[in-house]
């Protein structure tokens, strides 16, 4: 069952929409065993969202992104977890990750305006007691997220098929 679980998980990685019907197909499985493999998989927190993959510059939507590199104390008994739970409740918070090197945490903010993400870096983010430093660098250009290249022409992986 384990070797079935992270063939599902790779499918769905490649494409969350994957039927399950087609997902059996692809790993020799049958449909029970796929399904009770995805609910179990949902089951334990491994599978926690099924998300696509958008490009936001194709739409009309404002928005400003940054990637704050945060130095912080970590608290006693807790270490940094206590901290990465107050940043990550923030709405702007898109993700925190615990990070070696010259910083402690990385936070993914998102905000509709730069005055909004100044705002939340000043005012919300920085006055955190544990919180020693903050470095801020603004997105201002997505070329590849989560294995999709948002650049170039695409192309179609499929073989073509004659008769």
């Amino acid at each position: 069952m384990q070797a079935l679980k992270e063939q599902v998980l790779e499918i769905l990685s490649e494409d969350c929409r994957t039927p399950l019907e087609r997902i059996a197909v692809m790993t020799g499985s049958d449909l029970q065993q796929v399904a009770e493999a995805v609910e179990e998989l949902e089951r334990d927190r491994v599978i926690l969202q099924y998300s696509p993959v958008i490009n936001w510059d194709r739409t009309d939507r404002e928005r400003v992104e940054a990637l704050i590199e945060v130095r912080v104390t970590p608290q006693r008994d807790m270490g940094f977890d206590a901290i990465a739970g107050r940043i990550y409740r923030f709405d702007e918070v898109k993700s925190v990750f615990l990070m070696s090197g010259g910083y402690d945490l990385m936070v993914l903010v998102e905000a509709k305006t730069l005055k909004e993400l100044a705002f939340f870096v000043s005012e919300k983010l920085s006055p955190l007691e544990s919180v020693t430093g903050t470095s801020t660098s603004f997105v201002l250009k997505r070329y590849k997220q989560d294995g999709v290249i948002f650049v170039g022409e695409t192309t179609d992986k499929r073989m073509a098929v004659s008769p």
